[in-house]
């Protein structure tokens, strides 16, 4: 697979970070991941749709070892059409939506977050845009 976009997370991963990625899913290939790095060269988060079985799938690579996958059977992606995926965290989970879909909740297996400092995008498909932002988390009513 071809890296499409590698970019470095100043400060580290941290809940209100999201990665957004929209394309086009070329009829015929497979081929599209999204790995968040660690600094020791683990892959704290995986995700992976897979349109021969209409899942998407995520895991980690952690101490030289694939971890359980978790599959989801959510999948409102299609070959040959444009698509959008993004994934955000927060305290507890990274978040994956397809298509403004939720297909996925996956529970942080790396800690601290703040040393998942890489996030690279896999792809043999057209990639229109790539963007990693932090967001600001907020509750309440503003003090209105």
């Amino acid at each position: 697979m071809t890296l499409q976009f590698e970019a470095f997370c100043a400060g580290g991963l941290a809940p209100g970070w999201s990665l957004t990625v929209q394309g086009h899913a070329d009829a015929g290939e497979e081929k599209f991941e999204i790995n968040f790095l660690t600094d020791a060269g683990d892959i704290a988060f995986h995700v992976k749709p897979r349109f021969s079985s209409a899942t998407v799938v995520g895991n980690a690579f952690q101490g030289g070892r694939w971890g359980q996958e978790e599959v989801s059977s959510i999948f409102p992606l299609t070959l040959g059409e444009p698509f959008e995926m993004e994934v955000s965290a927060d305290a507890e989970h990274f978040h994956i939506y397809a298509q403004e879909q939720k297909v996925l909740q996956f529970p942080h297996r790396h800690r601290p977050l703040a040393t998942i400092t890489r996030v690279r995008v896999l792809s043999e498909h057209r990639l229109a845009q790539v963007e990693l932002a932090k967001r600001s988390l907020s509750w309440g009513d503003g003090g209105y």
